[in-house]
Order: structure tokens, then sequence, then C-alpha cells
């Protein structure tokens, strides 16, 4: 039984008629301009209010670059410790020791290294340019161990320049002034990687210069 509204003229039914046709007007209206929105009709909303929906970082935030440097800054000082320390005397010359450090180099460096900064990246390719051979493929374990031998070879050039500098202008040669240990060996694994890497990109740039040029 309907209540009659003696102000209104309406009873209580009309108004919960109104109330509800009201309700599945304004839900019908919004469903319609979700469909027909675009970029000409879309609302203008203020930079203050997007930035209410984007997702916060920590205050506490290590950039990328700063990432892979450390992956690559850790990896090497792996190879120290298990290759040249774990090995130790068993190396032989100097020439064993690159090639078997050179190897074990390029293993990780492929397999392990190159897989975690992939992983992190958001878009393919991001991360190519930090990388000697970025792609994954087989031949990509070859080129990885060469590139091994080479940045290897440059490490232990860099620490025998130190050491004969210091016997030169010190005259001691009863000594070795800086011997191979796993942080100063992954400063220069680093340092011999990326300057490879840096020359690799340079070429790159210069010759996809000269294509868009020509």
């Amino acid at each position: 039984m309907a209540f009659w509204n003696k102000k209104t003229n309406k009873t209580e039914d009309d108004d919960i008629k109104s109330t509800a046709a009201g309700y599945y007007n304004l839900k019908t209206k919004a469903v319609d301009d979700l469909a027909s929105a675009n970029e000409g009709n879309a609302p203008e909303y203020s930079k203050e209010e997007l930035n209410k929906y984007k997702s916060r970082r920590g205050k506490f935030h290590i950039p990328d670059a700063v990432k892979i440097i450390l992956i690559k800054f850790w990896f090497s000082a792996v190879i120290c410790y298990f290759f040249v320390w774990g090995l130790g005397g068993s190396l032989g010359t100097m020439i064993d020791t690159i090639v078997i450090v050179g190897i074990g180099y390029g293993i990780v460096t492929d397999l392990l290294a190159n897989s975690l900064i992939r992983f992190m990246e958001k878009t393919e390719g991001e991360f190519s340019k930090w990388m000697m051979f970025p792609k994954k493929k087989y031949i990509s374990f070859v080129l990885n161990i060469l590139h091994g031998f080479v940045v290897i070879f440059l490490v232990y050039t860099i620490y025998n320049a130190i050491n004969y500098a210091y016997i030169y202008f010190t005259g001691n040669s009863e000594q070795v002034f800086l011997g191979v240990e796993p942080i100063l060996f992954g400063v220069f694994c680093l340092g011999a990687d990326m300057l490879l890497v840096g020359m690799k990109n340079l070429f790159l740039k210069i010759v996809n210069d000269a294509k868009r040029s020509a």
C-alpha cells in the first residue's frame, strides 16, 4: 500500500520509481560515454591529478645503470674468487691463466650476467647497449668467450703495467706491488668490458649514421 505525501502530491512508490530510473539512467550514460571515448572527447586532467594514480616507488630507488654495473662487477669478482684464487698455482703460465679465466668469464657473462640484465628489461632490447653481444643465440656463447679472452688479457695487462711501473720508479723487484684480489679484479674487468662495449656502440653509431646519410 502506497502512502500519500501531502506536500508533493506523490506517493512513496512514485519516489522509489523516480529514484531508480535516475540511477539506471546515470549508469547507462556512463557506459555510453565509455564506449564512445576517444582522444577528441576525452576530458583534460591536470598533471597533479594524474600523478595521484601513478604507481609510487619507494623513496630509495637504484637506477638501472647502477644495477647493471653492480651485476657486471659482482660476477667479475666471483670469477676472480673461483677461477683465479680457486685454481691458484695450477693455472701455470700467464697464457694458461688468460685462457682458463677467459673461458670462465665468457660462460658466466653469457649464461648469468647477460641473462639477468635481459630479465631486467621492461622492453626488449632496452639494455642492449650494456652488452657486447645482447642477442641470446648459440653463436653468442662462443663470441662471449672470445670477448672474455680480450677482457682478461686487458686486465692482466693493467696489473703488469702497474707492477712494472712500481719496479721502475722504486727499484724494488723483490715483492709484487699489486696482487690479484676480487674487488680490484672486478673493477678492472668492469672497466675493460665497458671500454670494449663502448667501442662497439661507437662503431655501430658511425655505421648507422653513414647508412642514413647515404
